[in-house]
C-alpha cells in the first residue's frame, strides 16, 4: 500500500496518525477505569515510566555520537542537583546543540 505524498496524501497521513495516537490514549484511559488504582498498581506505573525512559535512551547512549551523550549527561546531572525536568531537558538540549555546534 502506497500514498501519494501530495498535499492531499500528506493530509491523510496526518489525520490517519492523529486518530491512531487518540485511540490508544483514549483506550488506556477507557481499560484503566476498570482496575481498581491500589500500592500495587500506582508502584507498576511508577516503575513503568522509569523503564520506558530507559529503554528510549539506552540505544542513544551506546550507539549515540559525542553530542547525544554530553546531552545525556547533562540532563542527569541538572535533573540530580535540581531535581527538576524541565530545566534538566532544558540543559540537555542546549548542551547538544552547542556541542554539535562547536566539535
Amino acid at each position: 500500500m502506497s500514498i501519494e505524498t501530495s498535499a492531499i496524501g500528506t493530509l491523510i497521513i496526518i489525520l490517519v496518525m492523529a486518530g491512531v495516537t487518540l485511540a490508544t490514549r483514549w483506550g488506556g484511559i477507557f481499560v484503566m477505569s476498570f482496575v481498581p488504582i491500589g500500592r500495587r498498581v500506582q508502584q507498576f506505573i511508577g516503575a513503568m515510566s522509569g523503564s520506558v525512559l530507559v529503554a528510549l535512551l539506552a540505544p542513544l547512549a551506546v550507539n549515540g555520537d559525542g553530542g547525544a551523550r554530553l546531552a545525556l549527561l547533562a540532563t542527569a546531572a541538572t535533573m540530580l542537583l535540581l531535581k527538576k525536568p524541565l530545566p534538566a531537558i532544558a540543559a540537555g538540549i542546549a548542551t547538544a546543540a552547542l556541542s554539535r555546534q562547536l566539535l
